[in-house]
């Protein structure tokens, strides 16, 4: 597991300058927190708000901190260094959930697979031989602490969000060995090696379900499963290598942790949508979906998260306000959480996650 001397060093030298934010008063009793009122299906207003990747490369924070560290993988396997990533957005924009800093890859890098993060290039997989796969074990117990240590240093309304990526998502990148500009290897593997695929998967599941749980029982308090290349799919693929994962996965975090909400984002699943909402929670939406059409489908059966475009955000301005009050008012009806149809560019200014807090904020 990476351990990063030079991130132990940044913590030494700072940890009497008040690392974490302190804990601020409890909550009321009775009162729950907006995010999981709204994930309860209940119509907050104003919605409640928080960005996928809103810790990371566009924080001048989170890029100094990245320097005192060996690698990207240092900084996820480093409970006090992710914890502290985690908190930096919540400082600056004060969002209504916190979510774990971590990786999707974590998962196939503790069964085994080699996993490195290449400057420019972004992940790098080394070749995958299935049968050399080995149970994750505590492999990922640094995460949980880090998921521990997050809790306890939150504001009382702030929640926290736990993840993992899912299964389809997850092995692509697996057979892939990385990012591609077709992933024809892992379509061609599940469209013609349909069997050895599934053994794949229902690893990958069991996997996902004990590392969710696990976030659960340290302290997350919503979970989020990341589909992102869902959309690589046609229907029948998406129902069987996306759905059908993300059915056995919610029905066995309900059955260890029936009060933690799961969060599902199928990036590109277009009207299948309807089927994840009913077995999700809460149904992130991808840039591409229309909030009309998510108002009349999905939030009579679930939640709905989403959908600003991350480019309007570095655009920002007027028109991220009018693309904002746009997606506010459709879903205003049902339950919202305001976020965006992707994750944060690294290239967005700070002043402009601002300017949308307080949009969403001022928006009843």
């Amino acid at each position: 597991m990476p351990v990063s001397t030079a991130g132990s060093s940044y913590i030494e030298k700072t940890r009497i300058q008040n690392l974490f934010c302190p804990v601020k008063e409890a909550l009321p009793a009775g009162m729950v927190k907006p995010l999981l009122r709204a994930l309860a299906g209940e119509a907050v207003r104003p919605a409640p708000f928080w960005l996928m990747r809103q810790a990371g490369r566009y924080l001048p924070e989170y890029r100094k901190l990245r320097a005192s560290a060996d690698s990207f993988l240092d900084l996820c396997f480093s409970p006090t260094l992710a914890a502290e990533i985690t908190l930096q957005p919540v400082r600056r924009f004060e969002p209504d959930a916190a979510i774990l800093f971590s990786d999707i890859l974590t998962i196939p890098y503790a069964m085994g697979q080699e996993v490195r993060f290449v400057e420019g290039k972004g992940p790098v997989l080394g070749p995958l031989n299935p049968a050399a796969l080995r149970p994750v074990g505590n492999r990922l117990d640094p995460v949980y602490e880090t998921v521990s240590l997050v809790r306890a240093s939150l504001p009382g309304n702030t929640a926290l969000i736990g993840f993992a990526g899912a299964p389809w998502t997850v092995a692509a990148y697996m057979v892939e060995g990385g990012s591609s500009r077709d992933w024809l290897q892992v379509r061609r593997m599940a469209f013609g090696d349909p069997e050895r695929f599934a053994a794949l998967i229902d690893r990958l599941v069991d996997a996902t379900i004990d590392h969710l749980a696990a976030q659960a029982a340290a302290g997350a308090e919503a979970l989020q499963l990341f589909d992102s290349w869902a959309g690589l799919l046609p229907p029948s693929g998406v129902r069987c290598w996306c759905l059908e994962p993300a059915r056995r996965i919610a029905a066995a975090l309900r059955e260890r942790h029936p009060s933690v909400p799961l969060i599902l984002f199928p990036r590109g699943a277009g009207t299948l949508l309807t089927e994840f909402a009913e077995i999700g929670d809460c149904i992130g939406l991808d840039t591409s979906a229309d909030s009309g059409w998510a108002a009349c489908n999905i939030q009579n059966n679930a939640a709905v998260q989403g959908n600003l475009d991350p480019a309007l955000l570095v655009v920002g301005g007027e028109a991220m306000e009018q693309a904002a009050g746009e997606i506010l008012s459709a879903l205003r009806q049902g339950p919202h959480i305001f976020n965006l149809g992707h994750g944060v560019l690294p290239v967005t200014p700070p002043e402009h996650v601002a300017a949308l807090r307080r949009i969403v904020q001022e928006t009843a």
